[in-house]
């Protein structure tokens, strides 16, 4: 992701040494227009596609814009819908919540709403031109929840660190992090993304994600339409190539999700 460059310059033209004040002071300084924003700020306001918050399962640094907010629609595996509320609530701030339902779309005999959860994001630094943008946050949604041990088979991310950077090709971006799940265990994980953003028209997701171990980490594909500015959609698999069963013989994978989001601001 392209790093925020604004860089103002102030270019003051000094009179000739014989001009009065009036006239030195009214054409004296002139300010060099901003530079572009980078796609982890812009929005539809500014002419680009609204921030991508998220790659499949990863966070990126981007945030929502101040008064910003979105709503994220995933389908998964078995009828089930989770939805996400985000809010832009201060600069380089974003609040969120997100609730699962099991068996919601299709002939599912059994519906079941679990629990919601929620999510929150501080971008602290947007990078320059040698270091990433940085953001630390906590999302409590897992994935493919366990009736029998009342909790979720992919486990949520818990509190996170992440950087975003763009590699040197436009549209290229790597989105590295680390997150600690539970403090009960203290296990920390790993996950490594990268993006290709295609001129606001699709980008190429691609992510390593939940790396610990071989057998529990998680590869996973898709891509992303943008519609419009503030519309886009996924298509996405999760856990390319796993195999097996978790104890209540949900399968390990993989998964074909899709993914509907609207951003906008108020």
């Amino acid at each position: 992701m392209k790093t925020v460059f604004v860089l103002p310059a102030l270019l003051v033209l000094l009179a000739a040494a014989g001009l009065r004040a009036e006239e030195a002071t009214s054409d004296a300084v002139k300010i060099k227009p901003k530079a572009s924003a980078s796609r982890a700020v812009r929005s539809a306001r500014d002419g680009g596609v609204t921030p991508d918050t998220d790659v499949i399962d990863a966070p990126t640094t981007a945030v929502l814009d101040n008064y910003g907010y979105s709503a994220r629609s995933r389908f998964y595996s078995r009828g089930g819908l989770l939805q996400y509320l985000s809010f832009g609530v201060y600069p380089g701030i974003n609040l969120g919540a997100s609730a699962a339902i099991d068996g919601l779309i299709g002939d599912e005999s059994h519906v079941r709403m679990r629990a919601p959860t929620a999510q929150v994001r501080y971008r602290f630094y947007e990078g320059d031109s040698q270091l990433p943008s940085f953001a630390v946050g906590f999302d409590g949604q897992g994935y493919s929840y366990n009736s029998s041990i009342r909790r979720f088979n992919q486990r949520q991310r818990g509190f996170y660190f992440v950087a975003s950077k763009e590699l040197g090709l436009p549209g290229l971006q790597l989105h590295p992090s680390f997150n600690i799940s539970d403090f009960d265990s203290n296990s920390i994980f790993g996950s490594i993304p990268l993006t290709l953003n295609i001129r606001d028209k699709a980008a190429i997701l691609l992510e390593w994600d939940n790396i610990a171990n071989w057998s529990d980490s998680r590869l996973n594909a898709g891509l992303r339409a943008y519609l419009t500015p503030n519309f886009n959609v996924d298509f996405a698999v999760r856990a390319v190539g796993a195999g097996g069963t978790y104890s209540d013989a949900a399968r390990r994978g993989p998964e074909r999700v899709v993914q509907l989001k609207y951003s906008n601001s108020f």
